[in-house]
């Protein structure tokens, strides 16, 4: 009999956590009876630092989840990790990591990092959730992009988000 995944990681940089990260982690607890939400440190995504710390990524997060009516579900925990992923999953005990994709442009990046995860941890999992059709546009740098031009951000992230990328960028002024 084969055995069922009861524990997965949803990995990200959450740099900030937009709804579009919030539908795939609720997507996922609905698949999985346990879900870690990993947030990663990424001091050089991109070849630049985050916007927001690791500690502050983690409150916002856990607050985006609570702000959503997420955290309801129960099952689900925000870990901050540095280091590789499939050792982060091997120290929680997670059988598959879950990574939502909006368009073709994300499975080819996406399809890499499974195929690496494979050859690093064969017995870990790659399971791919098709991004809900409202949030395929959203993405954190354009948030980013959007809330330091004073756009109106409140669509695309929990308030938590809004609030604090307002005083982030109010601050740049």
């Amino acid at each position: 009999m084969a055995n069922h995944i009861q524990h997965v990681v949803v990995p990200g940089t959450f740099d900030p956590v937009t709804l579009g990260h919030v539908d795939v982690i609720n997507r996922a607890r609905h698949l999985f009876p346990k879900v870690t939400v990993a947030v990663a440190e990424s001091r050089s995504k991109r070849g630049v630092g985050t916007t927001f710390t690791l500690e502050e990524r983690v409150e916002m997060l856990v607050k985006a989840l609570d702000e959503e009516g997420v955290s309801e579900l129960g099952g689900i925990r925000v870990l901050p990790f540095s280091g590789l992923l499939v050792d982060f999953c091997r120290e929680q005990g997670a059988g598959g990591v879950v990574k939502g994709l909006r368009a073709m442009t994300d499975f080819e990046y996406e399809l890499q990092q499974a195929d690496l995860n494979a050859h690093l941890a064969p017995d870990l999992e790659s399971v791919f959730v098709m991004s809900n059709p409202g949030f395929g546009y959203v993405s954190s740098s354009v948030v980013r992009e959007l809330a330091s031009l004073g756009g109106d951000v409140s669509t695309l992230v929990s308030p938590n988000v809004k609030q604090r990328l307002k005083e982030r960028y109010a601050s740049m002024d």
